[in-house]
């Protein structure tokens, strides 16, 4: 048997792709099968999530063992009949570390294995993948496009009217720069070297 999963992108935009992976296989074989169907670059830690129907983040099944005794489970432990042991099953999945990918992934059906095919497979795309990692606010530079938007408030006041009140006129106008003022008479002594 075969599942077909859909892996949606955590994007302001709707992208997502199915990808078709074999009940024998494992979640590493999932993790694999986006990064294919994404084109996502290098060889990034990245972690499935088990999760409920609102997506709330549960177990971690990570790519490699973080674990002190170094007997945790990770991606190649778990089979999809584990991750995913009915349809409608939900994981999560993050890429990278410094440029943080995030996906939704739903099993949506069970489906008969095709002869000659070489699992997984992406089976159908839709919408076109960002160059970097969308963030959180969905632009996918990792800024906000609102990021200026706080010096744009009208919080500290009107400058322009504040800065034509003001006289910028020297107050010093009467002041020679060249004359001495009394009481500063600085004395240099000269070091007597014999």
């Amino acid at each position: 048997m075969v599942y077909k999963i859909r892996v949606i992108l955590d994007a302001k935009e709707t992208i997502f792709r199915d990808i078709e992976v074999k009940e024998k296989q494992t979640l590493w074989n999932l993790h694999l099968g986006i990064k294919s169907a994404f084109n996502l670059p290098g060889e990034e830690l990245s972690s499935f999530y088990f999760s409920d129907d609102e997506w709330n983040e549960g177990k971690a099944v990570p790519l490699e063992d973080m674990s002190d005794d170094g007997d945790g489970e990770i991606m190649s432990d778990i089979y999809l009949p584990e991750g995913f042991p009915a349809v409608g099953q939900k994981m999560r999945f993050q890429y990278g570390f410094i440029e943080l990918w995030e996906f939704f992934c739903e099993l949506l059906e069970i489906v008969d294995e095709k002869p000659a095919v070489n699992y997984p497979i992406t089976v159908y795309r839709f919408g076109n993948v960002p160059l970097k990692a969308p963030s959180k606010t969905g632009s996918s530079n990792g800024k906000s496009k609102s990021s200026a938007t706080p010096f744009l408030d009208d919080d500290f006041g009107d400058f322009d009217a504040d800065f034509k009140e003001t006289s910028f006129d020297d107050e010093d106008d009467d002041f020679n720069d060249d004359e001495e003022e009394d009481g500063y008479n600085d004395v240099f002594e000269e070091d007597d070297e014999d």
